[in-house]
């Protein structure tokens, strides 16, 4: 199958493929064959992207898909301290695996339709509840890197082999936060994790007595270019120098974080050590599920934080975050950070063809002065008009693909039996959600 992108703004996103006012993609298979002006296919579907923007897809670098099922219930939902989100499934005993494939098929179909084509997925769930995650990915059609905290499972389910570029699902190892305490523990999981093939995902800095655990994990030479670390909230500068000179990667997700008080995203502690994270969602339960709205969290974040410094007198101030910025943190640095940015992330010839086209003639948006800033600062969901992953469209003119009705009455049948189940989210849903 051809397809051909034609006459809209491109934004590649890539080091070797320049941006175009006005200029064409062809997709052949799952493949972006060529990116340029006045492009010819004959033999290829022509889908005309005037008053659209081409870019590549969203990276969601972080999110715990099957809490979906608590999508703005307030944080105090699952009993669970948020420090031990990729491993233990702890308080889920009334957790049924449909319930699991229910709330995270909503959860993945949710992120495509707003442009999201890559999910870095938390499935912080027992056996079952993960072999229905699995179930889930398959059936969503986005691309995603499973992270699971049990290797055993991982490789029962297949996840230490097959990592071409046409994989549309990975695995990665879900660690437990590293402390002190647990440190030689989990360098042996590490270790063994690193011998399967794995990527590790780990949190870290979740409270100020974390302080000094990356620097540690960097003597041992634990971390490296196959780490991402979550949230880093109350690391220090030693500590991200450890990271800058490993070469790990970060992933923040600035809406959860600040609403869930789980400290501060240190977004500028992190770019003053040369680190450029990705961003993720964490969950809904507080906070929004698209791309959009982490872009604004995140710069007004910055740009707030540096006024702040400017009112107090301070001088020497860094450079005030840019648009340009924020967008790659949301493509190819999150391509980067989940480890797929030989797969996706830029609209470079021989990437997978994993696209959205955003459309620019709704009046949320027009009329459009600079496109870049007016995907960060101006657009929604709304603005979505097609997405492809691994060249196959999954939404068509704002429409997606998958009977939404069906996976609508999955999730709510699967939040009613929660709910009769007694508990939080009956708290939640009796009005007393935070």
């Amino acid at each position: 199958m051809r397809t051909l992108l034609r006459g809209g703004t491109v934004l590649t996103l890539g080091d070797r493929t320049s941006n175009l006012v006005t200029g064409d993609v062809l997709i052949d298979g799952d493949i972006i064959a060529e990116v340029g002006p006045g492009l010819r296919a004959r033999d290829a579907e022509h889908l005309d992207a005037t008053d659209c923007i081409i870019l590549p897809g969203f990276i969601d670098t972080h999110r715990h898909s099957w809490r979906t099922l608590l999508r703005h219930a307030g944080d105090d939902t699952t009993g669970q301290d948020h420090r031990h989100a990729a491993s233990a499934p702890a308080h889920r005993d009334e957790l049924t695996p449909d319930d699991v494939y229910a709330g995270t098929l909503l959860g993945l179909l949710s992120a495509l339709e707003s442009g999201i084509t890559t999910v870095v997925d938390i499935a912080d769930l027992d056996a079952p509840g993960t072999e229905a995650a699995l179930r889930a990915h398959e059936d969503a059609g986005v691309r995603t890197v499973l992270v699971h905290g049990d290797l055993t499972t991982i490789e029962r389910l297949g996840g230490s082999s097959d990592t071409s570029d046409s994989r549309r699902t990975r695995f990665a190892f879900g660690s437990p936060e590293p402390t002190d305490r647990t440190l030689d523990h989990v360098a042996a999981e590490w270790t063994d994790a690193r011998a399967r093939g794995l990527r590790i995902h780990a949190h870290v800095g979740s409270t100020p007595a974390h302080r000094g655990i990356t620097v540690r994990l960097a003597e041992r030479g634990l971390l490296g270019g196959d780490v991402t670390l979550v949230h880093c909230s109350h690391l220090d500068e030693p500590d991200l120098a450890a990271i800058a000179g490993s070469g790990a990667a970060v992933s923040i997700t600035p809406a959860r974080e600040m609403a869930a008080g789980l400290g501060l995203p240190p977004l500028q502690a992190l770019l003053d050590a040369g680190i450029r994270p990705g961003l993720g969602t964490d969950d809904e339960r507080v906070g929004p599920g698209d791309a959009f709205g982490q872009m604004r969290a995140t710069q007004s974040l910055q740009h707030a934080a540096m006024f702040d410094r400017r009112l107090a007198g301070k001088g020497s101030l860094p450079h005030l975050l840019t648009t340009r910025e924020v967008l790659r943190f949301a493509t190819a640095d999150g391509a980067r950070v989940a480890g797929l940015d030989t797969v996706t992330g830029s609209l470079e010839p021989g990437m997978q063809a994993d696209i959205v086209v955003l459309r620019t003639d709704r009046p949320n948006i027009a009329p459009v002065n600079d496109p870049i800033g007016a995907i960060v600062w101006g657009m929604d969901p709304s603005n979505v008009d097609w997405v492809f992953v691994a060249g196959q469209p999954r939404v068509r003119n704002g429409v997606i693909d998958a009977d939404v009705a069906h996976v609508r009455q999955l999730a709510v049948a699967a939040r009613d039996r929660l709910v009769r189940a007694g508990g939080p989210l009956a708290a939640a849903n009796a009005g007393d959600g935070r």
